[in-house]
């Protein structure tokens, strides 16, 4: 078993105030018998449409600047993991990364992800702030628990989920700031689902509320059951993952033993649709 908390969260545009609210969660998380914290997307600041890159820039922060640090503090003092979201400078000017850390409960950094996947659809294009990450994580060990990152946009992409529980991954966690819009909570309970039954894992979606986003932050077990489900609310929900579920779902339903990567592999190179 591993407990954990999930946030929902409604980030301001305010950095500080933000790290205020994510310090009290860790320390509620903790009371309440949470081995690991997952914070939504964009927890360092909510990023408004006005705001421009050069601006979003001078907000980022590298990996071992203060807000980091001050999760690594926490994390050490209630003796938790936190998986947390900020803006990540980068080499070129004017653009961040979308990074999702991997905080351990001694506060070190055991693992940096980089958005892979930019969310140029619905009319937004991340990518005339973000910079793309370039490859996955290496998966993060918790007792029985092999999580695997992704963040918000990745959701719809199958191949990144399967690389994940390809390579080990139970537990998938996506920390997200799913955009309202038609259908977007549908699109968005969908892609969890398919993610958790598709893999045969628990997959874990921290979600920010208010301002621009859907709320609902969810845990589905692999057999696609909703175990939670947070709705608008701001707060913490904790949720118990049994990993030995994982382990009979994929002997029942093998289908990662199923697959028939010899037909896959000829069409690998494959360029990208239009």
């Amino acid at each position: 078993m591993i407990r954990i908390a999930i946030a929902q969260v409604h980030s301001s545009t305010e950095k500080s105030e933000n790290l205020k609210a994510a310090l009290f969660l860790t320390r509620e998380a903790h009371t309440k018998g949470a081995q690991v914290i997952a914070f939504p997307e964009f927890l360092m600041a909510f990023s408004p449409a006005i705001q421009t890159a050069k601006e979003l820039a001078a907000l980022a922060e590298p990996v071992d600047g203060p807000f980091v640090t001050a999760l690594r503090d926490a994390a050490r003092a209630a003796c938790i993991n936190i998986l947390a979201t900020i803006y990540e400078h980068s080499s070129l000017p004017n653009r961040v990364y979308d990074t999702a850390l991997w905080i351990d409960d001694e506060g070190g950094v055991a693992a940096v992800y980089r958005k892979l996947h930019l969310y140029d659809a619905f009319g937004f294009k991340e990518s005339d702030k973000f910079l793309a990450g370039d490859d996955i994580a290496p998966l993060v060990t918790n007792g029985n628990a092999r999580v695997g990152m992704m963040i918000c946009y990745d959701l719809r992409f199958p191949e990144m989920a399967r690389m994940l529980a390809l390579a080990g991954a139970n537990v998938m966690i996506a920390p997200s700031g799913w955009v309202q819009g038609d259908l977007k909570v549908e699109h968005w309970q969908t892609m969890i689902k398919a993610r958790a039954l598709e893999n045969g894992c628990y997959v874990i979606a921290p979600n920010q509320v208010g301002n621009i986003y859907t709320g609902h932050s969810m845990a589905v077990d692999p057999l696609g059951r909703v175990l939670v489900d947070m709705g608008e609310r701001e707060g913490l929900e904790i949720v118990e993952l049994d990993l030995a579920l994982v382990d009979e779902t994929r002997q029942k339903l093998p289908l990662l033993k199923n697959r028939r990567s010899d037909v896959y592999a000829r069409y690998a190179a494959i360029t990208k649709g239009s």
